[in-house]
């Protein structure tokens, strides 16, 4: 139970801070009687307190020294009303079922690590909240809670409540400036403004052409100067020191503390000198100081905004769907879809869009959303929401609502298909750093001592050089601007990656495991064939309306082959990696394997002669084996030059679900030493890929993310490769399109020069530093001349990085 609250005892009237927000409380503030040493400003500050500390979430205070706001008086009652209206709710929910809701808000307020800690921790404070995670870049905060238990009103009354109400604005604000940018806009002006006024203030003393203009004003430019730069000070270096100091808090020095260690030092003694009349101090050092680091920032978030890392691959997200036409079935990229149009889902595809389902039967897995793997029924008239998978018949949806690519890469990255974490470059880059930090500080104080007893300023001179030049940024900027060009590069060339750590797995990678159906067959160029009793036209339209319903490539191509058909699908099911079923008419329709037609293989597959490379699909009407039709596999273009490139150097494997009548064919394209599996299930071929991860290597997996889930996200990288449908499978790290799979071993060379360049760069980072700290430790290099040259070492690297990726590119072709 909370504690209650009491008549104050008598005290002394004295200031002191709110306990929560940090503020001064008036002269008689407000106390608790269970913790009478606890102060608050305001009635709305202690109801924060205590409704934090009776869900024991007092963490919040230890994890930063202000972690709260002042909370304002709280407004009219009923004025989150509005959020019960199922119209509002319909345009704020990005997800909605009967046991799940989701949405996402922007939270302003939000701050330091203890608002993360908190608003991570809603579930606590309301128990119909069943996660909430932070972007705390974006100020965003994803809720999700169940709808019979809570509601969005309570929600966000909840977030009013510990003054963390949400910017709810249902209208698109278009693009704004960012806050972090806008703040570092007004930083480098001040900056600006000090560094050009101090600059002129100090010209007396630079040329020594005026040594009585210098002697009668020079006092009152020092203290001139001092002013202008105290603005620098308090809001340009603000977010140095405040970076700074997070970090110590975090028990940690981060790159900003050497920084702020030598701005600290620099005006320190400047305002010593111009205080005892010695000299006007290095306001002019100071503000410069500050100056070019803030433009060093304002390069490096250009930089980043340019490559864009989170919109890269949303923007090439390749997720493709059946549009309806007056002319027929067209597939289109999700990006091109509008809201009013018709398009139709098939079974295992992913929902694009929040749509209304037209015609069919709906049963929709919303694992991907909300990890619950129980299908969700719907019928005509009912919304279905992007990001399900549909399972079962094809149906027809209408399009409500454009599509939210950034909204399907978060499900692409969902928690539940991630694989485990490995140390990476960019984490022995940033681990260095740490090192690096301590070795500044030591050389920096070894100057110091140095130099003290023979020339106090050169000892600053020394001490500050070395903490401005001696940073490593460089070293930490070097992975992810290498690997965010090779996305762009790789997106280009119709690779689309799930994130930039893919490009370095690709790059160490030694094994390449290869499905066959659909992977190493152009199934869209097969001839088909049929062999059996005559198919009259009713049955090859039964047959027609079960097939259209999968994605399976050969599905698709037996629709293309057959007479188009719109009969009805009854208890449609599709078992992977043995074929179709459903009931047209009254008859059941099973299309796949002979074991699963519940046929005896009447022909000897085995006496099939080897140039005869073909996939048996075979049909049974009701219980009678009516025949099956013939493939004639024909491998993708390019196989041979790309398995002969590969081959060279990674060690290769094919795991097929088909039978063993192409094995002479495969063998002479892998070479003797491939690995050939065949009657593959998914499971073996999962099983497969951890029995090669678990004797070390680093395995690739190339599928077309049907029957192969399993093993592209057991493998270290899985690739899916893809036709004109998208089968969208959040396990896969990558997807391909057919046509560009001739570059593969192209594709995978780049990748192992991506890692050279970012060793590359590794090294370039050291050297500045290492030439930049002997240089600085012996007095060459002023603090202005080392806040110069300490941006200029970042943005070389970083444009070092990006353009020996291109170069890299160039040279592969790519």
């Amino acid at each position: 139970m909370p504690p209650t609250l009491a008549p104050a005892p008598a005290l002394p009237l004295t200031h002191v801070a709110c306990t929560h927000c940090g503020d001064d409380c008036p002269d008689d503030p407000i106390r608790l009687v269970a913790q009478p040493a606890l102060s608050f400003c305001c009635p709305g500050c202690r109801a924060v307190y205590e409704l934090l500390a009776a869900s024991n979430l007092c963490t919040y205070y230890r994890l930063d020294e202000r972690p709260g706001q002042k909370v304002r008086a709280v407004e009219l009652p009923g004025r989150f009303d509005y959020l019960d209206l199922e119209s509002v709710q319909g345009q704020l929910l990005a997800f909605r079922s009967p046991t799940l809701a989701r949405l996402t808000l922007s939270i302003p307020q939000m701050h330091c690590a203890s608002c993360i800690w908190l608003l991570e921790n809603l579930f606590k404070l309301n128990p119909g909240i069943s996660a909430s995670r932070v972007n705390f870049l974006r100020k965003e905060l994803t809720v999700s809670y169940h709808p019979e238990t809570t509601s969005l009103k309570a929600v966000v009354t909840l977030l009013a409540a510990i003054n963390y109400e949400p910017r709810i604005t249902l209208a698109e604000l278009g693009a704004q400036l960012h806050h972090g940018t806008r703040t570092l806009y007004y930083q480098l002006g001040v900056a600006a403004f000090g560094f050009g006024n101090v600059m002129l203030l100090a010209f007396p003393e630079y040329f020594s052409f005026s040594g009585q203009l210098q002697s009668t004003f020079g006092n009152f430019f020092g203290w001139l100067s001092l002013l202008l730069s105290l603005p620098v000070l308090l809001v340009s270096a603000r977010g140095f020191y405040r970076s700074a100091w997070q970090g110590l808090r975090q028990r940690y020095i981060n790159l900003d503390f050497p920084i702020s260690l030598g701005l600290t030092a620099l005006f320190i003694t400047s305002v010593s000198e111009v205080m005892t009349q010695r000299g006007p101090g290095f306001f002019d050092s100071f503000t410069g100081l500050v100056f070019f680091m803030l433009i060093g920032k304002w390069v490096q978030q250009r930089s980043y905004d340019a490559l864009r890392f989170d919109r890269d691959f949303t923007s090439y997200f390749p997720v493709a769907v059946t549009l309806l036409t007056k002319t027929g079935e067209q597939s289109v990229s999700v990006k091109e879809l509008k809201p009013g149009q018709r398009i139709r889902v098939r079974h295992q595809e992913i929902i694009p869009a929040d749509a209304i389902l037209l015609r069919g039967t709906a049963l929709i897995d919303y694992s991907f959303v909300s990890g619950e793997s129980v299908p969700v029924a719907r019928q005509a008239g009912e919304t279905v929401y992007a990001g399900g998978r549909q399972v079962g018949e094809a149906v027809d949806l209408e399009v409500v609502r454009e599509v939210s690519q950034g909204y399907l890469t978060q499900l692409w990255n969902n928690p539940a298909f991630q694989k485990e974490e490995k140390a990476n470059l960019e984490t022995y880059a940033n681990h260095v750093g740490r090192y690096f930090v301590g070795l500044t500080l030591a050389l920096a104080l070894g100057a110091v001592a140095y130099w003290y007893p023979k020339d106090p300023q050169m000892a600053l001179r020394a001490f500050t050089s070395v903490l401005v030049i001696a940073c490593p940024c460089a070293l930490s900027l070097a992975t992810p601007f290498a690997m965010g060009a090779a996305l762009r590069v790789l997106g280009r060339r119709t690779l689309y990656l799930k994130n930039s750590a893919v490009v370095e797995t690709l790059g160490r990678a030694d094994t390449i495991v290869f499905d066959k159906t659909g992977t190493l067959t152009d199934v869209k160029k097969a001839a088909v064939e049929y062999l059996g009793p005559a198919l009259s036209p009713g049955q090859q339209r039964a047959v027609a309306a079960v097939v259209r319903h999968s994605t399976h490539p050969l599905s698709q191509r037996l629709a293309a082959e057959l007479p188009p058909s719109q009969l009805a699908v009854a208890g449609f099911a599709e078992i992977p990696g043995q074929g179709l079923r459903g009931t047209v008419g009254g008859v059941v329709v099973r299309v796949g394997s002979a074991a699963f037609v519940g046929a005896a293989v009447a022909t000897n597959e085995a006496a099939e002669p080897a140039e005869n490379l073909q996939s048996r699909v075979f049909i049974s009407l009701g219980n009678n084996l009516s025949g099956y039709y013939i493939f004639r596999n024909v491998y993708r273009d390019d196989l041979c030059e790309v398995l002969a490139a590969l081959n060279r150097r990674y060690r290769l494997a094919v795991l097929s679900g088909d039978n063993e009548t192409e094995q002479a064919r495969l063998r002479a394209l892998f070479g003797p030493q491939a690995e050939l599996h065949f009657h593959q299930t998914p499971q073996q071929k999962l099983d497969y890929i951890a029995a090669l991860r678990q004797q070390g290597r680093t395995v690739v997996m190339v599928g077309d993310g049907l029957n192969d889930a399993g093993a592209l996200q057991r493998a270290d990288a899985g690739i899916a490769l893809t036709d004109t449908l998208t089968n969208f499978s959040p396990a896969c790290d990558a997807i391909l399109e057919a046509g560009s799979f001739g570059q593969l071993a192209t594709i995978m060379g780049f990748s192992r020069d991506c890692l050279r360049v970012v060793l590359a760069t590794f090294v370039l980072s050291f050297c500045y530093n290492g030439v930049g700290l002997a240089l600085a430790v012996q007095g060459r290099f002023t603090p202005i001349v080392s806040a110069i040259l300490m941006p200029i070492s970042s943005i070389s690297v970083m444009v070092f990085a990006t353009l020996l990726v291109r170069v890299a590119a160039w040279r592969r072709r790519l």
